[in-house]
């Protein structure tokens, strides 16, 4: 029986017991960049930090979360080194930190919206830059970093004797120019270094004094001197997106380790790429989804929740419109299950409790409650116990009542009208009376007898 929480490592390949110290876990997650309003695929990965927090608290050990918030730094992937917060707020017409602080507000409503607990700390960059001078010039002082031949402060790769067990990338296999590391011309020592300080030159806003010049931090050095200056030396989890796990990550393993003289992170934890109808989710592509979106449609925002829920985090998934609307409707048949027992605990559950051990195996507790759903062994209180136990990490607010809407007259006129149709085999009729019923709301669910409704 799994009575710890194991989880896939991504740098030793295998699923590993998480650590605590003295019954604590800490653990890092990569925030959001706050340029813009993160999009559904972003809430994946702060979800699977959540679900590791949410099932450590079920095993009674006691989580502290930093996630931090990039505010400045973040280089844009051309040559032209563009800061996405600076260029955005050139777009809005809008102060940079003005527009930093709107979209990480917005971004800290959708945390709400998902029901992803708050992190102990959120941590800005643009307020720890003397933070990560100190770290900096540590780093200097120990040999790992250089000054280059445009002043800039640049991290010596060669120097990490382990880099690349993480991505599985070596040093003398990369090339120059590869993604988010503009080679400066002749100013590095090796075209794999990377830049902790960059000096202004032509930049006139998001600066900073330093002891090397005016200038503005690396983003890899961010995550590095906030994950160690918070949690400390030893942190046992560190969650992010797969996308990140090169160069990023691998560069601030570089970083930490250097500092702390031995692997700081115990456990890298990386959430996988999330499709959109069938696409990956791009401006470019003009498919980008918002939480926003959902809910513009009429759907619970918890129904995404679900919908990640129902696939392995660190499986490639494909989120469809129509996988979010059965979602929603499930959420809404399972509150209506529990909803006359909410005030039950939802003691624990074995098997419930060893299936998000297992690497949280979202897919099969969902797949149990289904089961359970239909089981006319188990009476409605058993299962709404058994619900509501899962849903202390499940997060899909299932012991909420849902008003009950109720149903205009026009539209129980539509329903009678479509009834007949159906009666009489007008189909083509059948279906233009359905398509006005969901057009108001309403989800249509026809048997060979009867047409059933729910409102969305």
């Amino acid at each position: 029986m799994l009575t710890r929480l194991t989880l896939y490592d991504t740098k030793n390949r295998k699923n590993l017991e998480v650590q605590d110290q003295g019954g604590v876990v800490n653990i890092y997650c990569c925030g959001p960049t706050v340029y813009r309003a993160a999009h559904v695929g972003n809430f994946r990965t702060f979800l699977l930090a959540d679900l590791i927090r949410k099932t450590l608290e079920l095993n009674g050990l006691e989580v502290i979360l930093v996630q931090n918030i990039t505010d400045v730094g973040h280089m844009s992937e051309d040559v032209n080194q563009e800061d996405k917060i600076l260029s955005q707020s050139a777009r809005e017409k809008m102060d940079p930190f003005s527009l930093a602080r709107k979209y990480e507000l917005i971004f800290h409503e959708d945390l709400a919206l998902l029901n992803i607990a708050k992190a102990q700390m959120y941590p800005r960059a643009s307020e720890c830059i003397a933070l990560m001078q100190e770290f900096i010039q540590e780093l200097l002082s120990k040999g790992y970093a250089y000054i280059g031949g445009d002043g800039c402060v640049y991290f010596d790769a060669k120097s990490s004797s382990n880099y690349g067990q993480l991505s599985g990338n070596r040093l003398d296999a990369l090339k120059p120019g590869y993604r988010y590391e503009y080679t400066e011309d002749g100013a590095k020592r090796f075209h794999a270094d990377w830049a902790l300080w960059k000096l202004a030159t032509n930049r006139t806003e998001m600066i900073w004094d330093s002891p090397w010049g005016s200038g503005f931090p690396g983003w890899h050095i961010e995550c590095s001197a906030m994950s160690l200056k918070y949690l400390g030396k030893c942190i046992n989890v560190h969650v992010g997106g797969i996308d990140l796990r090169f160069p990023h990550h691998e560069n601030e393993r570089a970083q930490s380790n250097a500092i702390t003289g031995d692997d700081s992170i115990q456990l890298w934890s990386h959430g996988e790429h999330l499709l959109f109808e069938g696409r990956k989710m791009s401006k470019s592509a003009e498919n980008v989804l918002l939480l926003d979106d959902v809910i513009e449609r009429g759907f619970d925002p918890l129904s995404i929740r679900l919908v990640f829920l129902e696939n392995r985090y660190r499986m490639q998934m494909n989120l469809t419109w129509d996988a979010i609307s059965s979602a929603h409707a499930t959420i809404k048949r399972w509150r209506a299950l529990v909803s006359p027992y909410n005030a039950i605990s939802g003691s624990k559950n074995l098997e419930i409790l060893q299936t998000f051990n297992n690497d949280l195996d979202t897919p099969n507790v969902i797949s149990i409650l289904r089961r359970a759903e239909k089981d006319s062994g188990q009476n409605q209180a058993q299962k709404a116990e058994l619900f509501l136990y899962a849903d202390k990490v499940l997060g899909l607010d299932l012991g909420r009542n849902d008003p009950i809407k109720p149903l205009a007259e026009s539209l129980k006129l539509l329903l009678a009208q479509r009834d007949t149709a159906r009666k009489e085999k007008n189909w083509a009729e059948s279906d233009r009376l359905r398509q006005l019923l969901e057009e108001a709301g309403l989800i249509i669910k026809d048997s060979a007898l009867t047409q059933e409704w729910q409102w969305r």
